[in-house]
């Protein structure tokens, strides 16, 4: 070398002459990236929260003595699903009434079918009991939350 500045050390990583760094270094464009990368990581890894962030209160806006659906609307060893109140209304055995959070408490997804297997969220497979809100299948470990209701003639209520 013909200059009197003693030559960098070798570290095995090249100068990159754009950025005045080492290749692979940790730049100001990178750092600020980083950051960006993470304020748009946080929401996107919240949405995909477990079991503890599913649930939230069916029909939290509805009185009680409110009207939910016809009785002849849940068939035996079915049900219906009002997907507006986040509820689901199940007939396990003739003339007895259940009513269950919409809400499946894996992921928080409105479950989807209402089969004499159970309440089933398609979402991740998980499958509920008609009479308890059990989970029978899936990933989901805890019981959809029960909503108290009524029979008030030919109509199911809230309790």
């Amino acid at each position: 070398m013909t200059s009197t500045e003693p030559a960098p050390a070798d570290t095995g990583s090249t100068l990159d002459p754009t950025t005045t760094t080492r290749r692979g270094g940790l730049t100001r464009r990178r750092a600020l990236g980083g950051v960006a990368g993470i304020g748009v990581a946080l929401p996107v890894l919240a949405a995909c929260g477990g079991e503890e962030e599913a649930a939230s209160d069916p029909a939290a806006d509805l009185p009680a003595g409110a009207s939910l659906t016809p009785t002849a609307d849940v068939p035996v060893g079915g049900g219906a699903i009002l997907s507006e109140e986040e509820v689901v209304v199940t007939q396990p055995t003739e003339g007895e009434f259940k009513a269950f959070s919409a809400v499946c408490t894996h992921q928080g997804c409105l479950v989807s079918q209402v089969s004499a297997d159970g309440i089933v969220c398609t979402c991740h497979g998980s499958v509920f009991a008609l009479d308890t809100g059990e989970p029978t299948d899936g990933p989901a470990t805890e019981a959809l939350a029960a909503v108290p209701v009524t029979v008030s003639g030919d109509e199911v209520t809230l309790a």
